[in-house]
């Protein structure tokens, strides 16, 4: 498939190769029959994402997650018992990440040089798109399995470069999605010790209460990797008109998600049919729509797909079976009237321009 380089900020890679079991290295179909008979997850035998699809669908950069939260006692949430086996999930994930560096089908970005170096090997048309490795910038997705603050410098040597406080529930950094509440003391402590090394401070899944504490308290680079619109679909798990007006002030860019509950209010989680309902890979520039009509132009949204984010084709739009298909937004955002230069800005050019700002410094 010949395309357009295509940047996704939000993709959980290592949670999916470690905990799901899943050889990312391996073809799709691959993956896919080696799970028909599995049923300890309803997304078995329905992934969308593997490294093969990735180079498919020429997404040679994306920001790739570690996940594991700490769930305290009462809670009802899948989690860890304990800070430090959050901590020791994290670095399995860490591992997992480097060999696919040592097999040469990931390299991970760093630092501005780093970045450019790999944008100019995906430029290079001599070197099939195929014998490329994707390239990923490691972001840490709830700082619940931070032990302490010391473990952000440990994880910033292992090429952290941006970080979110919560996920879901109680956290012990700042309450996520589903709760309210303002950031704890530790939070407030973490965020300054993410802007004394200039890292990226990713909103998505704090409360609202949370977000504005954020916004005001951190100096550093802003962005939300894998968020929608709440004018439709009005649940806390989305941003306001309000949050997305002050992340424009910010020069923040924001990652339209496919997960199908963030798309159209209608879809339950394993109780509706993304056919069905008729959801379709458009109804996220919906979402784009309301954003770049707030912001007055195209240069705050993006892709942050979280596809294969505990969801497979049964909770994503239903002509999408494989991540490479968001090649299909080039066409799609060409029919509802976008120019050229606001297509390259969705699909690669927001978040290379945001990087490029944050890593000038």
């Amino acid at each position: 498939m010949k395309g357009t380089f295509i940047v996704d900020a939000h993709l959980d890679l290592a949670m999916n190769a470690i905990e799901w079991n899943r050889d990312l290295t391996q073809p799709l179909n691959s993956i896919r029959q080696r799970e028909m008979h599995m049923k300890d997850k309803p997304d078995r035998g329905r992934g969308t994402v593997c490294l093969p699809e990735l180079r498919k669908g020429k997404i040679g950069l994306v920001v790739a997650t570690q996940l594991a939260r700490y769930t305290p006692p009462g809670s009802a949430l899948a989690g860890w018992h304990s800070p430090q086996q959050a901590w020791a999930m994290t670095q399995a994930q860490l591992a997992w990440y480097r060999e696919m560096e040592a097999l040469g089908e990931m390299v991970q970005i760093k630092d501005l040089p780093g970045l450019e170096a790999h944008l100019q090997l995906w430029e290079n048309e001599t070197v099939p798109d195929a014998q490329k490795p994707v390239g990923y910038i490691l972001s840490l997705e709830g700082a619940d399995s931070l032990v302490d603050i010391s473990y952000l410098h440990r994880s910033y040597e292992n090429g952290l470069r941006a970080a979110g406080l919560s996920h879901f529930g109680p956290g012990r950094y700042a309450p996520g999605t589903k709760m309210e509440g303002p950031l704890t003391e530790q939070g407030v402590a973490l965020l300054k010790e993410m802007s004394s090394l200039n890292m990226i401070l990713d909103v998505t899944h704090l409360t609202d209460e949370g977000f504005y504490q954020a916004l005001e308290l951190y100096q550093g680079p802003v962005w939300a990797s894998h968020h929608n619109v709440r004018a439709i679909v009005p649940t806390q798990r989305q941003l306001t008109d309000h949050q997305i007006r002050c992340l424009v002030e910010r020069d923040a860019v924001i990652g339209g998600m496919l997960d199908c509950w963030a798309m159209d209010i209608r879809f339950i989680d394993t109780v509706s049919d993304p056919w069905q309902l008729n959801i379709r890979l458009e109804q996220l520039v919906d979402h784009w729509d309301h954003i770049c009509q707030l912001a007055g132009n195209s240069r705050h949204v993006a892709i942050g797909s979280d596809l294969d984010g505990i969801f497979g084709t049964e909770q994503s739009p239903w002509d999408m079976q494989s991540i490479a298909d968001l090649q299909k937004f080039r066409d799609i955002l060409g029919r509802r009237g976008y120019a050229q230069e606001d297509i390259n800005n969705i699909l690669h050019g927001n978040w290379l321009r945001f990087l490029r700002n944050a890593w000038a410094a």
